[in-house]
């Protein structure tokens, strides 16, 4: 039985790069969208947010001089691309889904109406929330939390290549340790850096948790979807 009802899943650009550092990688995309239809066939209403960092990355355009927010504006439409692709990948899988974007394109996707996205998961259908928030200055995870709190979704699954949050970067410290739990202060007190500050203290200020896990290991949506202790919860 799934222990929650809603989910948003946190996916980066970088997930459908594969082993490549840039563009998608058709088999890559095609896994993920298996797991995530596995995830929808069991009855469990799922909103993605998924970033654009495989095409274009705002911050590292705005340190090489470029203005700051067109390279923001940039970097949405790179999320853009890669919502497309995931909805073509989960339709090949004969799952309904449906691309909500902040910046609107009406020819390219639905522009997004909080309304009309509860009653696409009311009514089964797979949301995938592109553009971020529209804004500049404000990350994928933030739009990702923000979009959580209005369709009222029950966690933000945070997908990563490690397996949680440790007190010091698994890539680079062998001896790093993994939290099983930690509270929302910890991480913002500590600098544990899985999500962009602002983020983690949204989901704080409305008690909104955080399961922070390892997308690499097959099967890790539908666990964290049923409830099972992988991962790091931050709550």
């Amino acid at each position: 039985m799934p222990k929650y009802e809603r989910v948003l899943l946190k996916l980066s650009g970088g997930v459908l790069a594969g082993d490549a550092q840039f563009g998608i990688d058709g088999e890559r995309l095609q896994s993920l969208a298996a797991e995530v239809a596995e995830v929808a066939r069991a009855g469990i209403q799922l909103g993605l947010v998924v970033g654009g960092g495989n095409f274009f990355r705002g911050v590292t355009a705005a340190a090489r001089n470029m203005d700051r927010v067109t390279a923001d504006h940039m970097g949405m439409l790179a999320t853009v691309i890669n919502a497309l692709a995931l909805q073509d990948a989960l339709e090949r899988q004969d799952i309904a889904a449906r691309v909500m974007t902040a910046i609107e394109m009406h020819e390219v996707a639905e522009p997004y109406i909080r309304r009309r996205a509860v009653r696409h998961l009311e009514k089964g259908r797979t949301v995938i929330f592109a553009a971020g928030t529209s804004n500049p200055y404000f990350s994928t995870d933030t739009a990702a939390t923000l979009r959580a709190l209005e369709i009222r979704a029950q966690i933000v699954a945070k997908a990563t290549r490690v397996e949680g949050v440790y007190d010091k970067d698994p890539e680079k410290h062998p001896d790093a340790v993994l939290y099983p739990e930690v509270s929302y202060h910890e991480v913002l007190s500590k600098s544990l850096q899985i999500m962009d500050a602002s983020a983690v203290a949204m989901c704080r200020d409305n008690n909104l948790p955080i399961l922070v896990f390892n997308l690499n290991a097959s099967g890790n949506i539908m666990r964290v979807s049923m409830g099972e202790p992988i991962g790091t919860l931050i709550h």
